[in-house]
C-alpha cells in the first residue's frame, strides 16, 4: 500500500523523507524536475520515495496527503476533485482561505468522500526531514478512520495524537501564524522578551476566543495544534511567519517568494471578526500592518492603548 504526498514544498518533502523510511511514498510537485528540494537544500530522500511531476503517478496510492499552500488549496481541490474524492485525504497546510473563510478540511468536505483529516502541530520541516522527534495532532471526525490514519502515519520519531475536533486543530494551526507575525514584530521593534511573552499570552486568549466562536473545543487549543504550535512559531527564527514579523518590526524587506500563511490568515480572520463582532485586536492589527494601512508604531500603540480589564 502506498502513500502519496501532493506538494513538494518543505513540509511535503519532509513528510516524504519521514514516511519514506517506513515504506513506499510518491512525492508529487508541479514542475518538480528531480529529487532536489529547493526549500530543503541537502535533503536526501530515501530510495523508497518516488518524485514526480506527473499527478497520474499518484493514482494507485491508497492515502493522499495534501501539502499545498493554503491560498492555493481551494483551487487545487476544485481542479483535481474527481481524482481525489474516493480516497482518504489528509490536509497538511495551515491557514484560512482568504476568499471563502474556510479551512482546508471544510474545503475537502465539498468532495463528499471519506471524512477528511488534518495533520498539524508544532513542527519545522527541517526537523522532520532529518528524523528529529516530533509530535503532531491528527484531527478526523471519523474516529475509526482517524485511528487508521494515526497508525499509518506514525513512525518511531513522528508521534501523532488523535482528536475528532477538526475545527480546533485547523484554527490552532492557522491562528498561531498570525500571532507569530506579531511576536516577530515585537522582537524586531526592540520591545523585548517580556513584551513577547505578553503578546503570546494575549494572542492565545484571542485564538481561543475565535476558535470557540467557531465551534472548537478549548482543550484542543491547549494542545499541540494550538498552544504547542504557538510556542514554537513565536520563539524561533526558523518560523517563516516569525521571520516575516521580525522584518516588519525592523523595517526591512522580506523575500516575496517566501510563503507567509499568517498574512492572508490575518486578513481573513480580521474580516470574520468584523462581521461577527468578535474582539480580535492582534489579528486586526497584523492585518492592517501587512496591508500597509498602519505603521509598526501605530500597531503597537493601538494594542497598548486598549482599555484595562480583568484577565
Amino acid at each position: 500500500m502506498k502513500i502519496a504526498i501532493l506538494g513538494s514544498g518543505a513540509f511535503g518533502a519532509a513528510l516524504a523523507a519521514a514516511l519514506g523510511r517506513e515504506g513506499p511514498v510518491v512525492l508529487w510537485g508541479r514542475g518538480q524536475a528531480g529529487r532536489e528540494i529547493r526549500r530543503l537544500p541537502g535533503l536526501v530522500l530515501p530510495g523508497s520515495v518516488t518524485v514526480t511531476a506527473d499527478l497520474a503517478q499518484t493514482d494507485d496510492a491508497d492515502l493522499l496527503l495534501l501539502s499545498v499552500p493554503m491560498q492555493a488549496f481551494g483551487r487545487f481541490v476544485a481542479d483535481h476533485g474527481a481524482r481525489l474524492a474516493s480516497r482518504p485525504l489528509v490536509a497538511c497546510c495551515k491557514g484560512v482561505d482568504l476568499t471563502t473563510g474556510l479551512g482546508p478540511v471544510e474545503i475537502l468536505d465539498t468532495l463528499g468522500g471519506p471524512a477528511p483529516a488534518v495533520l498539524t502541530g508544532p513542527s519545522f520541516a527541517a526537523d522532520i526531514a532529518i528524523g528529529l522527534p516530533t509530535a503532531l495532532t491528527l484531527a478526523c471526525r471519523d474516529d475509526a478512520l482517524g485511528a487508521h490514519l494515526q497508525a499509518r502515519l506514525s513512525t518511531p520519531v513522528l508521534r501523532l495524537y488523535r482528536t475528532p475536533d477538526v475545527i480546533g486543530a485547523e484554527l490552532g494551526g492557522a491562528l498561531k501564524n498570525v500571532m507569530a507575525i506579531a511576536a516577530g514584530v515585537v522582537i524586531g521593534a526592540g520591545l523585548g522578551d517580556s513584551a513577547r511573552a505578553a503578546l503570546m499570552t494575549r494572542g492565545y486568549a484571542e485564538m481561543l476566543r475565535f476558535a470557540l466562536a467557531r465551534g472548537a473545543r478549548a482543550e484542543t487549543l491547549a494542545g499541540l495544534s494550538g498552544f504547542g504550535d504557538l510556542v514554537l512559531t513565536c520563539t524561533s527564527a526558523q518560523s517563516r511567519n516569525f521571520s516575516f514579523g521580525l522584518s516588519l518590526g525592523r523595517g526591512e524587506s522580506f523575500d516575496p517568494a517566501t510563503t507567509v500563511e499568517g498574512a492572508a490568515t490575518a486578513r481573513a480572520v480580521a474580516e470574520i471578526g468584523r462581521t461577527q463582532a468578535l474582539d480580535l485586536p492582534v489579528s486586526t492589527a497584523v492585518a492592517a500592518l501587512v496591508d500597509g494601512r498602519i505603521t509598526v508604531t501605530e500597531a503597537i500603540q493601538s494594542l497598548l492603548s486598549r482599555p484595562l480589564k480583568q484577565e
